[in-house]
């Protein structure tokens, strides 16, 4: 991203709605992580940091990131948006959270984030998180940044609960991903909107076993 000084309001506007102590229930699900750790492929640090990869680079940034421009741009109308995601988002565990962290985050805009002004609201949680930085006139670039940034952050601390690690293992992973995640937000600024929805078969498979499991920690 480019070398720009940060306004330090849009600072705090991006931790705040990135924040994992925000009641968005983004703690209650591993998005197909947990069916990786019930099947053993996933079992320690080097298999999180590399799923955490493979979400990060298919699902995050060409479904929601890409996503999040489509509305934050105009390339395509909000609604569109919208309905675009719902028929994307296939594993019905994973739908049902974005809708779920959308409406509750959709709620907390009015308290949280009084100058994005009142709404309407769309209905995945990506889209609200844009909108409402954007309507606080939050560079498109920086936001989606932070949202990527702070989905990875919750994963994190959701692997060091579940596999478990330890929460200075989680900040390696955290350390060593900081790279990844900023060309994953440059490239959903620049790539063609043909892209939406490439993702990986293996991760969808995973998130539709998850509601199979026999024991779950997640939601999702």
């Amino acid at each position: 991203m480019p070398n720009t000084r940060i306004d330090p309001g849009h600072l705090a506007i991006l931790l705040q709605l990135g924040d994992g102590a925000l009641p968005t229930g983004a703690f209650s699900h591993s998005f197909g992580l947990e069916s990786y750790l019930a099947a053993g492929t996933v079992t320690d640090e080097a298999g999180v940091e590399s799923w955490l990869r493979g979400y990060l680079e298919t699902q995050l940034c060409t479904t929601d990131a890409l996503a999040m421009r489509m509305a934050a741009t105009g390339e395509m109308p909000v609604d569109e948006t919208d309905a675009l995601l719902d028929a994307a988002v296939v594993p019905s565990q994973v739908h049902k959270a974005s809708l779920t962290m959308g409406s509750q985050l959709a709620k907390l805009v009015p308290a949280a984030l009084p100058e994005a002004g009142p709404g309407p609201w769309p209905r995945h949680y990506c889209l609200v998180f844009v909108l409402a930085a954007v309507r606080c006139g939050v560079p498109l670039g920086l936001a989606l940044h932070a949202y990527l940034a702070g989905a990875v952050s919750s994963l994190v601390q959701n692997a060091v609960r579940a596999v478990p690690l330890g929460q200075t293992a989680g900040q390696r992973i955290l350390g060593r991903l900081r790279p990844l995640i900023t060309e994953s937000a440059e490239y959903a600024l620049h790539r063609p909107v043909e892209d939406f929805g490439s993702t990986a078969p293996g991760l969808e498979i995973a998130q539709m076993r998850h509601e199979h499991l026999r024991a779950r920690m997640f939601m999702s």
